[in-house]
């Protein structure tokens, strides 16, 4: 582990941690996180601007909403047409169970909900947990209305172990098509019968609704854990700890009087990194490249400015990693273990499944020092496969440097992920430190 002296002026603390635990509770979809981003960016002064207007070179921090994703940024008073950008990366989605086209169905006297499996869930963790509903859906005028049941109301039962008598010595097998699907009441199946119960908790006729996109989550909250509760157990912290230290710190960094920020710090939180970016609001889109160019050319920049800003332009691709498992120490490099509240994470990947090289390494040591905060670094075992992230995603598509980046946790992929206390606030000020240049 690396560690660099801590040195006054940490802008975030324990009350961070409560703050990213109410977040998480309120954000159980992609589209609820950006609205809650958006919500706290409106407060610090930014405002939102739609994709189809003109936009203007003026200073002071906007934003655009597009399905689960949010691009905001910040144009400090005297920035040029070419003045480089600060970008922390994150994502919005999590693995999970996702609500089909047809989603009424059942059988031998049980109700029931036809899902999908979103991303790499691990799936024995949606076993037996009171989910909620939680999502979009979309109206006959092309609106859309946020959906939030957030009390219990679906529920995946596991087979009892007396009709499964191998479950624990050869392990849970499950069929992700027919053991997967929830049930949420008796009877028999309705067609339209989810939509209905949809359209009267949001109140709106049913037959509006010609489109949806909804997830059930769980509905346990957040909740410290341990002797001295130096954990957070909590859902979707992959990736919402970055969507939230983000948006903090792009808050914090945008309030600084006083001082010329030499770069445009920005917030680029992308959807559907679980399933490969390659969405119109994925990292693997237009979206980031489009806004940083029109954010250029709004301030009367060129081609040449654009290619200069992007050329001096740092990303910090913020998504969780692995801290070091007890009871599974041997799946661990044995000699890069981070630790739970040891600081943030430096992921390095020398087939560029993570973008960090040398230089991108200097960049975020300075960045901790600056921030007062410890770091670690990271790399996989040589014989397990490396995950990814969106990192080498925006290097490679936007010629970006980037540097990959995390909150250390475990459990990863669970429907309740567990991460150290200090370690949000830890990220939050590296990455405010970041911003500021």
């Amino acid at each position: 582990m690396s560690t660099s002296p801590r040195r006054p002026g940490p802008r975030f603390d324990r009350g961070h941690t409560d703050d990213l635990m109410a977040f998480l509770s309120a954000s159980p979809s992609p589209y609820h996180a950006v609205a809650n981003a958006a919500a706290r960016l409106e407060k610090a002064g930014f405002r939102q601007v739609a994709e189809t207007d003109a936009w203007d070179g003026a200073a002071g921090g906007r934003y655009v909403l597009r399905g689960g994703a949010i691009i905001a940024w910040y144009v400090p008073e005297g920035a040029s047409a070419h003045t480089p950008f600060r970008i922390v990366g994150a994502h919005t989605d999590s693995p999970n169970l996702r609500i089909k086209p047809l989603p009424d169905s059942g059988a031998y006297g049980w109700r029931q909900v036809a899902v999908e499996i979103y991303g790499g869930a691990l799936l024995n963790t949606w076993l037996d947990r009171d989910l909620g509903l939680a999502g979009r859906i979309t109206l006959r005028d092309g609106s859309t209305r946020l959906v939030t049941v957030d009390r219990p109301l679906l529920r995946v039962p596991q087979l009892a172990v007396h009709l499964d008598r191998s479950v624990n010595t050869d392990g849970l097998k499950l069929d992700r098509q027919r053991h997967m699907q929830p049930i949420w009441g008796l009877g028999d199946a309705q067609e339209g019968d989810l939509i209905r119960f949809v359209a009267d908790e949001v109140d709106v006729a049913a037959s509006d609704i010609t489109g949806w996109d909804l997830m059930p989550h769980p509905v346990e909250p957040p909740a410290y854990l341990g002797r001295d509760r130096e954990l957070v157990a909590g859902p979707r912290m992959d990736n919402l700890i970055s969507v939230h230290a983000a948006t903090a710190a792009l808050t914090s960094a945008a309030t600084i009087t006083g001082k010329d920020l030499p770069y445009i710090p920005v917030l680029a939180a992308f959807d559907h990194e679980e399933n490969g970016s390659q969405s119109d609001t994925g990292a693997d889109g237009p979206l980031l490249g489009t806004v940083l160019e029109r954010s250029v050319l709004a301030r009367g920049g060129s081609f040449e400015d654009r290619s200069r800003a992007f050329a001096g332009t740092v990303c910090l691709s913020s998504d969780t990693g692995h801290a070091v498992h007890p009871n599974y120490a041997e799946r661990h490099d044995p000699t890069h273990q981070p630790r739970a509240n040891g600081g943030p994470i430096l992921k390095v990947n020398v087939n560029m499944r993570y973008a960090t090289d040398g230089a991108g390494r200097a960049v975020f040591a300075d960045v901790c020092e600056r921030a007062g905060v410890p770091w670690q670094n990271f790399v996989s075992n040589n014989a397990m496969p490396c995950g990814t992230t969106i990192g080498p995603i925006t290097a490679a598509r936007h010629g970006i440097t980037t540097v990959d980046i995390g909150v250390a946790i475990l459990s990863m992929h669970s429907a309740r992920e567990l991460c150290g206390a200090d370690d949000p606030f830890h990220l939050a000020n590296a990455l405010t430190a970041f911003l500021e240049g």
